[in-house]
């Protein structure tokens, strides 16, 4: 059952990526899109690129947070701040372009922490518990966003039932979300009985790791909406607070997809969420998504791997060749006399 279900959610990412591009080319049939897409991010003020980038920063500085916030919880406190930032900045600019980013983020953080003494088991639960992380700062936004303005969810009356998009049910599902948060956080507070998440067992952490953690997945979904924000047009934008909704439920549903950059699922979810902003104006602000969030990342991690893969080869390569010599350098210690007249062994020598 177990490798049926390895092959099933694969081949339903990949429907869903196609039939999302398929219904984006049915959108767009006719239209001159890429003059349109042009034309439109060159209207797009220097100040708004300025505040797109800013966001971007804000997002990956939290992200970086979440690998910190793990290595606290398992005590590990030898590893520095930078090396941190890049192994995080790292694991997410790839993950977020390949997909199914719980793997491909495990096998990065991986190579990297083996190097610093974790072992598999703990870079194991830190890759759950930063997995964690992001899933309580979308239930705690969702849930805010839903009990606040329930009207959201009829942005998406074309692809989820109608008794969903109902304010009152919408509500009653952001109600619902804060009592998962609440849940956690009163296990923090009142040390319950550890959480089980598939074969591993995550003890929950002191409650300033749990604050720490609510306010680092925060931070990220709100930068990251503030690059779309920042970037679309003015004319029909419906503000932050909207933006911010409708990013939660199509950057969610992207990952469930496991499609590589979510790739045709993030952009027909947003457009169809936002009507009364120009379709063109939304997959411009989409596009410039990409660039600052995906591409200009993946562009520095591939860098970063690069070098990082040289030095780790540097040095397996020179301690390769420092072995030998060290092996030929401690024949030549001469044995030591003992008081009895009896050469001794250095020590270390068999």
């Amino acid at each position: 059952m177990k490798r049926f279900l390895d092959f099933l959610w694969p081949i339903i990412g990949l429907v869903v990526v196609v039939v999302s591009l398929w219904l984006l080319h049915r959108e767009f049939r006719g239209e001159a899109v890429g003059a349109h897409v042009w034309a439109d991010l060159k209207a797009i003020s220097l100040g708004h690129y300025v505040l797109a980038g800013a966001s971007t920063l804000v997002a990956y500085a939290a992200l970086a947070w979440y690998d910190r916030i793990a290595l606290m919880h398992l005590g590990v406190k030898h590893i520095s701040w930078p090396f941190i930032a890049l192994c995080s900045f790292t694991t997410y600019a790839l993950g977020h372009n390949i997909g199914a980013s719980v793997f491909s983020g495990a096998m990065v953080r991986y190579r990297a922490y083996s190097t610093k003494g974790l072992s598999a088991a703990q870079i194991a639960i830190l890759v759950a518990i930063c997995s964690l992380t992001f899933a309580l700062g979308t239930l705690l936004l969702s849930g805010l966003v839903l009990t606040i303005a329930p009207q959201q969810l009829q942005r998406l009356s074309e692809f989820l039932p109608s008794h969903l998009t109902d304010p009152k049910m919408a509500r009653l599902i952001g109600f619902l979300c804060l009592g998962i948060v609440a849940a956690y956080s009163a296990g923090s507070v009142f040390r319950l009985r550890p959480l089980t998440i598939g074969g591993f067992r995550i003890e929950y952490p002191r409650p300033g790791i749990t604050v720490r953690q609510f306010v680092a997945a925060s931070m990220e979904l709100l930068g990251a909406a503030g690059i779309i924000y920042f970037a679309l047009p003015e004319t029909g934008n419906p503000g932050y607070f909207f933006v911010l909704g409708v990013f939660l439920a199509s950057f969610s549903a992207a990952l469930v997809s496991n499609a590589p950059g979510g790739l045709g699922v993030f952009e027909l979810l947003f457009i169809n969420a936002m009507p009364d902003v120009n379709s063109l104006g939304v997959l411009t602000s989409l596009v410039v998504f990409r660039l600052f969030y995906l591409v200009v990342p993946l562009l520095f991690a591939v860098i970063v791997v690069i070098l990082f893969e040289r030095r780790r080869l540097d040095e397996v390569l020179h301690g390769a060749e420092a072995e030998p010599a060290q092996k030929t350098e401690t024949t030549l210690v001469p044995a030591k006399l003992s008081k009895g007249g009896k050469s001794e062994k250095p020590a270390g020598i068999s």
